[in-house]
């Protein structure tokens, strides 16, 4: 009768479990955050007033706008699922609260309950498009890219009905902080981004409707044989992107003072490469929000820096286009590579 090695020179079982253990760091892991240090050092020396501190809250004034709702978006692409209404969606509930509190303070309400009453109002309406859209993509089977293209066309129309194709323009000063202002001179709106990405990088890292976000995206049978309840998840996820779109058109609106029906244009496309670059796979079931959190930081830097250099507009969408590709083959490598290990 022979005996198993257990000193893991031989071929006992221990052996295999040693040599297939994953490391606890992995350089190849940081791909990202180390390309994206190499383009913040040479922007600091190339860029003109690259390195400043105007410059770099500015880059986080416009990296919190579109990143609070790049956050729900990487919910949604871990779903499998994809929402392109973002940046319509934006606008009409931008020109809703702006109607809102312009007919009610006409009407003698104050300021303040007008816009309260405007907002919760839009976290209504965006709570039950989600939940709608969710609901048909689960008994319907409709996938989200038609229901989501539908209400992009619908979230349009209505800012620019509401509207009246003009801004619209009732808000009070003290409004104005939400988008503008600031706190130890630090953008309110980076402190608003920060917050959402912690509570979203917690839900999606220790809490049972994450790991069943994840689950879903991977196979959705799989997922419901297992337990979880397939539609409620759906639904909220597409209700939680929807409650960021609002915060965003809120701290929006506020920097502009106004609702206009043209902002938000191309919004959505935006926030997807930011998911994209960060790791988020389109096929469901992957992605971090730390790595959006990097990617929206990434798109932000890099667009902020081709200004800089007086880098003309369209070639800023031929070098995003690039992004996406080079991100895309990365993570494609490294996945080859991790099968292969």
């Amino acid at each position: 009768m022979t005996t198993s090695d257990t000193t893991g020179k031989g071929k006992g079982s221990f052996a295999p479990l040693a040599a297939t253990r994953r490391p606890f760091f992995k350089l190849s892991d940081f791909v990202l955050e180390a390309i994206l240090l190499a383009i913040i050092l040479l922007l600091a020396f190339t860029a003109p007033g690259f390195a400043t501190w105007d410059n770099w809250m500015n880059i986080l004034r416009n990296a919190a706008m579109t990143g609070i709702i790049a956050f729900g978006m990487t919910f949604v692409l871990i779903l499998g699922e994809i929402d392109i209404s973002v940046g319509s969606g934006l606008a009409f509930f931008g020109c809703l609260l702006a109607v809102v509190t312009d007919s009610m303070t006409t009407a003698g309400w104050s300021a303040e309950i007008s816009i309260v009453i405007g907002v919760v109002l839009c976290f209504g309406i965006a709570i039950l498009a989600g939940m709608f859209t969710g609901w048909v993509r689960h008994v319907l089977a409709v996938p989200t890219f038609i229901t989501t293209l539908a209400w992009m066309a619908a979230f349009r129309g209505g800012a620019y009905l509401l509207t009246g194709s003009f801004p619209v323009t009732p808000y009070p000063d003290w409004f104005f902080f939400f988008g503008s202002g600031a706190i130890f001179g630090i953008p309110f709106q980076a402190f608003v981004f920060l917050l959402v990405f912690i509570i979203t990088w917690f839900i999606s890292r220790y809490t049972v409707f994450g790991k069943s976000a994840y689950a879903v995206g991977g196979n959705a049978e799989s997922a419901r044989l297992s337990g979880i309840n397939v539609l409620g998840i759906r639904m909220a996820v597409m209700s939680m992107i929807g409650v960021f779109t609002v915060l965003s058109a809120i701290m929006v609106s506020s920097q502009i003072q106004a609702g206009n029906p043209t902002v938000g244009v191309t919004w959505e496309f935006t926030v997807i490469t930011a998911c994209v670059i960060g790791g988020v796979s389109l096929m469901g079931g992957k992605g971090r929000v730390w790595g959006t959190f990097v990617g929206v930081l990434f798109l932000s830097i890099m667009l902020n820096g081709m200004t800089l250099l007086n880098i003309d507009e369209y070639w800023q969408y031929v070098a995003r286009a690039l992004l996406i590709l080079g991100a895309v083959l990365i993570y494609q490598v490294q996945a080859m590579n991790a099968r292969r290990g």
